[in-house]
């Protein structure tokens, strides 16, 4: 069911609509080497294979995966030795190290070969600056509901290539389990229908046999990959953005996509402590003990511990204060390297108070209120700064005044 030529391909019509830039190179044969970055099921090979056919060039692929250098010195030397123009499709080609990526490029400048690598992984951060420079990248987005619909419709149809010849039906219902299944992949869609086609004992699919087939099938994850670090990201920014619905939402599909829910616990924890801070300490108690209980019960109980860890933390106050405090801190310290003042050390030997160490400290505790007014705890020439700045929310606000009140002494006592 591989489009022959580029109205057969549903989906991607940013890049291959009437008058997009791509379409018009492929068919006024105007091309240039390029990258294709998308998920799974999207196009990337099939696009390629178009562009040998509508440029009369010989189509040349490989798998970065399976390949090395002497794999690629193969393919250009295939490339020398024929007359016309040849494509050289190099998929998954992030796989490729920084030296093997390079092994292209003098090829690509000489016309050699047309590059076309597919990449599933940012580019910007698996390719190196001398291959992007000689390439042009396409961006492939997940095929989209209607599309993977027209998909599934047209190889019911086909009679030559697809499934037209089996005189199948399928019902609304059923098809759109399918499309749902699918997540946007356009080869998951046809496996998932070869299958059905394979147990249906009758012409009719229905929603029971469509069930059947896809309820192992897994969304769209890429654990470690860029969809991996896109969910977790829109997860935290949920929870930030106090929508509990939302984060429920990502944190839903992250353990659907086969996440590691501990790994998911860990950056509730990060949350707690980033974004909510102490404007609710209560927060980092609860994404504790919701990591805590996932390790107790395991799946799938403990997820739902997680999930009251995510709601809590989007519903509670918030406040980055200490995290911006922290950084500043960081900052200075990574930037000084000051002694500690005597009056700050303490003094277990004798010789240690002939040094002057702990000299003149004041003990809070025999102090007003528990609190030295005027005492000096930062590091001698070093002024005190105020990293710490309480947000107007939650618990804050009552640290705000006694930290008001406490620095109203400091500067009494100093004057």
């Amino acid at each position: 069911m591989r489009p022959v030529n580029l109205d057969q391909v549903f989906g991607q019509s940013h890049l291959l609509g009437k008058d997009k830039p791509l379409r018009q190179a492929i068919e006024s044969n105007k091309l240039h080497s390029m990258l294709f970055w998308g998920p799974p099921g999207t196009g990337k090979t099939t696009i390629a294979r178009l562009i040998a056919e509508y440029s009369d060039a010989r189509f040349l692929s490989f798998s970065a995966v399976l390949s090395g250098v002497k794999d690629i010195r193969a393919a250009i030397e295939q490339a020398r030795q024929h007359q016309g123009k040849t494509v050289l499709f190099v998929d998954e080609v992030h796989r490729f190290n920084k030296s093997q990526q390079d092994a292209f490029l003098p090829y690509i400048e000489d016309g050699t070969i047309l590059f076309v690598g597919a990449t599933t992984e940012n580019p910007s951060f698996e390719l190196n600056n001398a291959l992007l420079s000689r390439t042009r990248t396409y961006v492939l987005k997940p095929i989209s509901s209607e599309a993977i619909e027209k998909v599934l419709r047209r190889a019911l149809s086909d009679e030559e290539n697809g499934l037209g010849h089996m005189g199948l039906k399928i019902s609304e219902e059923a098809c759109q389990m399918l499309v749902k299944a699918a997540d946007g992949d356009a080869r998951r869609a046809l496996s998932f229908l070869e299958i059905t086609a394979d147990l249906v004992e009758s012409k009719q699919i229905d929603t029971e046999l469509v069930g059947k087939v896809v309820a192992q099938g897994l969304r769209r994850f890429d654990n470690k990959g860029d969809l991996f670090y896109e969910q977790i990201s829109a997860l935290h920014k949920s929870v930030r953005g106090s929508d509990p619905d939302a984060a429920l939402y990502w944190f839903c599909r992250m353990v659907d996509g086969g996440c590691d829910p501990v790994y998911i616990a860990r950056r509730v924890v990060r949350m707690a402590v980033e974004d909510i801070g102490i404007a609710d300490p209560r927060g980092l108690d609860i994404a504790l003990n919701g990591w805590q209980t996932y390790e107790r019960l395991g799946s799938p109980e403990g997820e739902l511990a997680i999930a009251q860890g995510i709601v809590y933390l989007a519903c509670a106050a918030k406040s980055n204060a200490l995290y911006s405090a922290y950084q500043m801190a960081m900052q200075d310290a990574q930037e000084s390297s000051l002694e500690v003042p005597k009056h700050l050390r303490n003094a277990p030997t004798e010789f240690m108070k002939s040094q002057g160490y702990g000299e003149g400290y004041r003990y809070a505790h025999d102090e007003a209120d528990a609190f030295a007014a005027g005492e000096h705890y930062f590091p001698e020439g070093m002024a005190a700064k105020q990293y710490y700045q309480p947000v107007d929310r939650g618990l804050e606000i009552k640290i705000a005044e006694k930290l008001k009140y406490l620095r109203s002494k400091n500067k009494a006592a100093k004057e």
